[in-house]
């Protein structure tokens, strides 16, 4: 069979790590009903191990239970630590697919582990983790070899062959500092996919501004050996500092650049015409425009002004466009209201929302469906902290359960030491002075 490109998007795991930024459960629920829907592979959806994404991970569970999501396959990150593996999938029981990372290189098991660890232990670690995972349920678990683009070669390939050996599925490469160039990723992925022999995952950043380049040149270099591979992406590039590889541009660079164009296969579920809506949807979610000159997206993709490039693109688009914009959803008028709008918050009122929901042709069945429903998008409103799309309203009408699972979340707090004497006494401490 031929090897095929797949994506693996981990907007709502590396994502929502971009500092000073973050997104909503609801928010990060809506993307992954739109990659479903878009046909990627997989969503990497989230922490099982952190408390606070226990009921929005639960609640997604369930909405590939009913059919919600079926085309996208949601998987767990956690560390390569049996522990962190047990307390997953306790708090995330229904989970199948999970990714569990180790640092590898000698940078990072000096400078985080301290000296206190080898190379042996991280191997063992995580063999361990993979088979707690695998006893748990686990279909995919995929290995993660953070900053492997400074670790040594052969003791990658010795980590994921022993990591095949215990069960996982997958190798994930991880150029955690955006350290590598095309090149080099071509070449170390291309040695590592030709003697380990399991799909590939690659894991690019974009410190210095190459990670598409990186990420679709390692895909060849797996597909070259012989491999699957499955290229990380995030929506708009978000994540870590200066973010991630691309998801519109690796699939722009796969299906329409020199080296790639019907060459190399790509997952033929992946319907691009659902991208500009992805990636608008994104950017309202985390309040970041998309750059003005963002490839395909960007409000200049297609824009010409030039004296030379405006006839070239009248005379014929292709004298001056590379692919259309229909191809990516674009083309439709946006449709802005100029004179009266009415919009539904947390503090709206039935009426107004009637207005709302009549305008997205959902019509209450009685009162008590309508002033449920009201409620509900009150809490939503208060939870994203932005003014309801349509996407989350229909989500909030069609799953009502699952919509006030995610909005809930349940502080941990079990006051211990210290802070036990403290909260204890509180009645005979004095009042702090906080602003």
């Amino acid at each position: 069979m031929e090897n095929k490109i797949y994506i693996v998007d981990v907007t709502n795991r590396d994502g929502v790590q971009t500092s000073r930024l973050g997104l909503a459960k609801l928010q990060k629920t809506i993307i992954n009903l739109m990659l479903d829907d878009m046909g990627i592979s997989r969503s990497e959806f989230g922490f099982p191990a952190t408390r606070h994404e226990i009921n929005y991970l639960n609640a997604n569970l369930e909405l590939v239970k009913r059919g919600a999501i079926s085309k996208t396959k949601l998987s767990g990150w956690m560390r390569a630590i049996a522990s962190d593996v047990e307390t997953g999938f306790s708090n995330v029981p229904e989970l199948k697919n999970c990714n569990l990372s180790q640092s590898t290189s000698h940078q990072m098991i000096i400078g985080k582990y301290g000296g206190k660890k080898t190379p042996e232990d991280i191997i063992r670690m995580t063999c361990e983790a993979v088979e707690c995972a695998k006893s748990k349920g686990a279909e995919i678990i995929g290995i993660n070899a953070e900053d492997a683009s400074r670790s040594d070669l052969d003791f990658l390939i010795r980590f994921a062959l022993e990591g095949k050996k215990s069960g996982a599925t997958h190798f994930r490469y991880c150029d955690t500092l955006g350290y590598e160039d095309p090149q080099t990723a071509y070449q170390r992925i291309y040695e590592i996919a030709k003697i380990i022999q399991m799909p590939i995952e690659v894991h690019y950043h974009n410190d210095l501004g190459m990670a598409v380049g990186c990420s679709v040149m390692a895909a060849k270099g797996a597909i070259d050996a012989g491999c699957d591979v499955y290229i990380n992406t995030a929506i708009n590039g978000m994540g870590e500092r200066a973010g991630n590889a691309d998801l519109v541009s690796c699939l722009l660079a796969i299906l329409k650049s020199a080296g790639f164009r019907d060459k190399y296969k790509l997952d033929e579920r992946i319907d691009l015409s659902k991208t500009w809506k992805l990636a608008k949807y994104t950017a309202y979610a985390f309040g970041v425009p998309i750059p003005m000159n963002q490839p395909a997206v960007g409000d200049n993709a297609f824009a010409h002004e030039s004296g030379i490039h405006a006839d070239g693109a009248l005379k014929d688009r292709r004298n001056y466009e590379l692919y259309d914009f229909e191809e990516l959803g674009r083309g439709e008028p946006e449709i802005i209201e100029t004179g009266r709008m009415i919009t539904t918050g947390e503090y709206g009122g039935i009426k107004g929302f009637r207005n709302v929901y009549n305008k997205l042709e959902i019509e209450f069945k009685d009162e008590h469906e309508a002033k449920n429903i009201l409620e509900l998008a009150r809490y939503a409103n208060v939870h994203t902290q932005k003014p309801l799309t349509e996407a989350e309203l229909k989500f909030i009408y069609h799953y009502p359960d699952i919509a006030s699972r995610i909005m809930t979340v349940s502080p941990y707090y079990e006051p211990e030491g210290e802070l036990k004497k403290r909260v204890d006494k509180q009645l005979l401490t004095k009042s702090e002075h906080i602003v």
